[in-house]
């Protein structure tokens, strides 16, 4: 019988300390060094994520981190005022901030990068779906 401990999830960065102070300071989580793995960084819920480093890092073509929010107006504002920058991608009509607001795509969303180029999601969830994804 396999008996798992802990799960966690990883991705990869060229440079530590530009994560470290990205995912720190404009993202605001909470960020350690866990040598030799790299970064840990907790989630809010308390699920931790782990960024390593690879110096030939090429970044992930897709979303590597989820973040649900409140008010995603207030947080875009607030991350922006930090440093965070929002991309913006063909065929989903984005407004001035770079966020998506179409019922039929689902939740209110806007992408950041992170400074090695991995995709960040920031979106807004309602109670409902919060309590859904607890389960």
């Amino acid at each position: 019988m396999v008996d798992y401990v802990q799960g966690f999830s990883g991705f990869a960065v060229p440079d530590l300390a530009a994560a470290k102070a990205f995912y720190g300071e404009v993202l605001g989580l909470e960020v350690r060094e866990e040598p030799p793995m790299g970064l840990a960084m907790t989630l809010p819920g308390g699920a931790v994520v782990t960024a390593y480093q690879k110096d030939d890092h090429q970044p992930a073509v897709f979303t590597i981190l989820n973040l649900a929010v409140a008010d995603l107006r207030a947080t875009v504002d607030e991350l922006s005022a930090r440093g965070a920058t929002w991309q913006r991608y063909d065929g989903f009509e984005q407004d001035e901030r770079g966020i998506v607001s179409d019922p039929e795509f689902g939740p209110e969303i806007a992408w950041t990068t992170d400074p090695a180029g991995n995709i960040i999601a920031v979106m807004q969830l309602g109670q409902d779906d919060l309590e859904r994804l607890r389960r």
